[in-house]
């Protein structure tokens, strides 16, 4: 007779290439694309598009030597981990429980933006609805990766779907070749670069996702292989998507109603169908959801991982002997976005999610640097180093860029 699996038997393996990478999608296309384009807009004008490649560009080099620190150690607590074998337990431990602070309060935040579009059609109090998607939301990431994960990649069939009739919708515009001159063409003065910039910080909140891939690691089969494949999969999807959208609403004639309006993408939707953009508001909502799970895997994620490796008290370091989840940290980080969303209102959002993923971002490639230039490295980190070098400079450039902004 086998034994059943006791608490240390370890995270259930169960994950593919294309869950992967619609985890990874979902995650990444989600409440940014959806409630940012307009600010973007307004920022960056008629280079709005070049905002979106430009963070993507800033992804893409991080998202290299995600790649290739996880093809090397597959770990939980991705970021925790890499940064700690460059820069010491201390760095990676801060930037572990960065990584969560940013997850639980973008969820919170997110959470109460679901309870106000809902709150329009449900006659309960905000606070009420935003508990309780977090309270059912926290029982399916519970419940099992590969549930969590399988409805985490049916909302982000819904969430494309929407983007795609977008873009569809939007052809005509994208016919033209003007569209192009006009949205892709560089600014020749140094205020337009400023403009670009500032809306390439807030873009970046549009593309913090790919990175909760990795924290999955101990939950892949054939992690070594799929996790960097999954990583560049999901990159590439979003910077085509984010900037064939981006060239639609830079086209569309009424600017000031874009950038005005609360429902960027509904009004993007309206303006190019001429039909009621509740559908889109609809999508918006249901998009809003997978944000909060797969924040509340990713963030439970990194808990149980950091707990395994050391960094953090051990307690969120068990599996649940059926459920084969961290049921201990998923409820910590639950409980935590729960009570965030009943007790805080949080401004600025984006700018100060993206400086903190900008900051795990510069350390994870310095650490990738370090650990790259000992004689033991392996090939891939070697490889990814002039990369790593590259992404850790334009991370920090942006960071002081930013933050010289807010104190100007």
């Amino acid at each position: 007779m086998t034994n059943p699996p006791t608490p240390d038997a370890g995270l259930k393996r169960s994950l593919g290439l294309p869950l992967l990478i619609f985890y990874g999608v979902g995650v990444t296309v989600g409440a940014g694309i959806f409630a940012l384009i307009g600010e973007i807009t307004r920022i960056a004008g008629d280079a709005a598009p070049i905002s979106f490649l430009l963070a993507g560009l800033i992804a893409l080099l991080t998202g290299l030597s995600y790649a290739a620190f996880a093809s090397v150690y597959p770990r939980a607590a991705g970021e925790a981990v890499f940064v700690t074998l460059g820069l010491g337990a201390m760095t990676g431990r801060v930037v572990g429980l960065a990584m969560v602070v940013t997850a639980l309060l973008s969820s919170a935040v997110i959470a109460l933006a679901f309870a106000g579009y809902v709150g329009t059609l449900v006659a309960l109090p905000q606070p009420v609805l935003a508990f309780g998607i977090v309270v059912l939301l926290g029982a399916i990431a519970c419940y099992g990766v590969r549930e969590s994960v399988v409805f985490a990649a049916v909302v982000t069939v819904i969430e494309l779907s929407a983007l795609v009739v977008i873009i569809i919708a939007g052809a005509p515009l994208l016919a033209e070749p003007s569209t192009y001159v006009t949205g892709l063409t560089p600014p020749m003065d140094a205020g337009g670069w400023a403009a670009i910039l500032s809306g390439g910080v807030i873009a970046f909140f549009a593309f913090i996702g790919f990175e909760d891939i990795e924290n999955m690691a101990e939950e892949t089969v054939d992690a070594r292989r799929v996790l960097p494949r999954a990583i560049l999969w999901t990159l590439g999807i979003t910077v085509v998507v984010y900037v064939a959208v981006s060239l639609v609403a830079m086209a569309i004639p009424d600017r000031a109603g874009l950038t005005s309006s609360e429902a960027p993408l509904a009004f993007v939707y309206s303006a190019v169908t001429g039909w009621s953009p509740a559908p889109i508001s609809a999508v918006a909502g249901i998009a809003m959801t997978n944000g909060i799970l797969v924040q509340i895997i990713m963030a439970a994620r990194v808990l149980y991982g950091m707990s395994r490796e050391g960094l953090i008290h051990p307690l969120f370091g068990t599996v649940h002997h059926k459920l084969r989840t961290p049921v201990r940290a998923t409820l910590a980080v639950a409980a935590a976005i729960a009570a965030l969303t009943l007790g805080f209102e949080l401004v600025r959002l984006a700018q100060a999610t993206s400086l903190v993923t900008l900051a795990v971002f510069m350390l994870v490639n310095v650490s990738l640097v370090i650990v790259a230039g000992r004689a033991d490295a392996a090939a891939a980190l070697r490889r990814t180093r002039p990369v790593a070098t590259l992404g850790a400079l334009i991370s920090a450039g942006l960071i002081c860029f930013e933050i010289y902004g807010l104190i100007a």
